[in-house]
């Protein structure tokens, strides 16, 4: 997408959510085609065709019942890339799925029931769990972030901080979870960063006049700002976003009061589930938060044979 198509929405869910409609929040990222390249690649990587331990000990014909399970709390996503996974070693077998993407899950409950060759089965088992432990991971920790904002204005949005090739993926993951979507890539939107104001001897009024000279019209402007005074910088050059990186409570307070509405307010930057109901109580619009897709634990899932 060019930066003509993004950032024209007033609103401010629309404004973060760069290239989804809401329509589109929730719809998995990878057609059908480039799912079951991305699977066929994790596959191959494990060598699941080559399996000895399997072909030596399982009957080529055997037939087995499974339980993809819960061992813990969370909210599932990445069940099309799992399903993928065990068709791909077994095309016959036949699935239930019991609970579906962005939905909340208890310790024990069924993801996914299968019923096919147990060599496909095993064969497949790491690639799916692989694919469904870390994406339902991230969408986990999404929601608690999520909850611990609740009742504040504040949202809570992704990063670019994604590991390589799984970004569609794991921003998908942060929206079943509850939270939205930052720009998805540099083209995407302006975003003045330190580096930036560093390069034109900090003046933040001629980095947004040039951004704005560059950009098509409309198209919004944020500016990463240190301090109030830089703030004040940014709001005086017409910045439509501001966003303030790794700054205390009260300069946040601070910086609220002194934008009064003017602009979207994002915080980022020691955010964590234990600082973060304390960022979004000072009045910030937005907070997005790296750690969703880059520090999220997997979430604890199992493949359970029948006996």
């Amino acid at each position: 997408m060019t930066t003509s198509n993004v950032l024209r929405d007033p609103s401010l869910e629309r404004l973060a959510e760069f290239a989804f409609s809401p329509e589109e929040r929730l719809r998995f990222p990878l057609d059908a085609q480039h799912r079951a390249r991305i699977v066929h690649a994790a596959l191959e990587e494990d060598a699941a065709d080559a399996d000895v331990t399997t072909n030596a000990t399982v009957d080529p014909e055997r037939t087995a019942r499974a339980a993809l399970v819960a061992r813990r709390a969370g909210v599932v996503c990445g069940t099309l890339l799992a399903i993928e996974a065990f068709r791909q070693r077994d095309p016959t077998v036949t699935i239930r799925e019991d609970s579906h993407d962005a939905r909340p899950i208890a310790r024990g409950d069924t993801i996914l029931y299968l019923t096919g060759n147990a060599r496909g089965l095993l064969g497949a088992e790491r690639v799916a769990l692989n694919f469904l432990q870390r994406l339902s991971g991230i969408a986990t920790l999404t929601a608690q972030y999520v909850h611990a904002v609740r009742g504040t204005n504040a949202r809570i949005l992704d990063t670019r901080k994604t590991t390589p090739g799984w970004r569609k993926l794991e921003r998908y993951a942060v929206r079943c979870g509850g939270g939205m979507s930052h720009r998805g890539d540099l083209e995407q939107a302006i975003l003045i960063k330190d580096n930036h104001i560093a390069a034109v001897d900090q003046d933040v009024g001629l980095a947004v006049q040039r951004a704005r000279a560059a950009a098509v019209p409309g198209t919004r402007v944020e500016v990463e700002c240190d301090d109030i005074d830089q703030v004040g910088d940014a709001l005086d050059a017409g910045a439509d976003i501001i966003l303030l990186d790794n700054m205390g409570l009260q300069d946040m307070r601070d910086a609220v009061k002194l934008v009064a509405g003017r602009a979207v307010i994002e915080a980022s930057g020691g955010v964590n589930l234990q600082t973060v109901c304390g960022i979004a109580d000072t009045g910030v619009n937005w907070i997005s938060v790296g750690a969703l897709t880059h520090s999220a634990p997997a979430l604890d899932l199992a493949l359970d044979f029948e006996a």
